[in-house]
């Protein structure tokens, strides 16, 4: 049987644009954490939250999934009011939070420029989202932020885009999952108001709800 390879190494060489951009970032940066980023949570997690890459101020900087960025004071905020994390989120890897029944990934685990990876950057890191799903042997919903993690889900899965369509708050039954799509916690979609505050975590009470009802 293959081994599950669910996280890539901190330097991993496979995407020459992103290899070289994070030289970039560690030459200019050499404090920074500079790699891909590990997943995040609780290894018996029913619920996996899927962003779409690390931001360079965010992950790329601390190690951690949204931390250090404006999103992941809304995502960590969230998690902890529906009750997916405990303690508090200060914005830094060593703050004491943790998830309960949840982790966090990307689905490209090195940051892109201009936060845009490219479609063969996505297909490369693909594997190690076929492993991280696989890997968790209690999964039952997806949250996935943004439509390029919603369709890079459905491909991880085997199925095309239509499987589960695009928008906000959209559920679908995919394999033997249950996928609820959320517009992406970016501070662009939180200072127009395309999502707000409650509408996101609205997102976390139903993933909440279908947990319950596969209890």
């Amino acid at each position: 049987m293959k081994a599950l390879i669910p996280e890539p190494p901190a330097k991993c060489p496979l995407c020459p644009r992103l290899v070289e951009y994070r030289a970039e970032n560690e030459a200019q940066n050499p404090d920074w954490f500079n790699g891909a980023a590990p997943s995040f949570g609780d290894p018996e997690a029913r619920l996996l939250v899927v962003g779409l890459a690390p931001g360079r101020t965010g992950a790329n900087r601390t190690g951690r999934p949204f931390t250090g960025d404006h999103a992941g004071w809304l995502l960590y905020e969230t998690l902890i009011r529906t009750g997916f994390a405990r303690s508090q989120y200060d914005a830094r890897p060593d703050d004491g939070l943790q998830l309960v029944d949840c982790m966090i990934t990307n689905a490209v685990r090195c940051a892109p420029p201009g936060n845009k990876p490219l479609p063969i950057e996505e297909k490369t890191c693909r594997p190690f989202l076929i492993d991280r799903l696989a890997a968790l042997p209690r999964l039952k919903v997806i949250v996935t932020l943004g439509d390029v993690s919603r369709r890079n889900v459905l491909k991880t899965l085997g199925l095309p885009a239509s499987a589960a369509p695009a928008g906000h708050g959209v559920e679908a039954e995919v394999g033997p999952y249950r996928l609820i799509n959320s517009y992406h916690c970016s501070r662009l979609n939180t200072n127009t108001g395309r999502l707000t505050p409650a509408m996101f975590e609205d997102v976390f009470k139903r993933a909440r709800q279908a947990l319950d009802i596969t209890t």
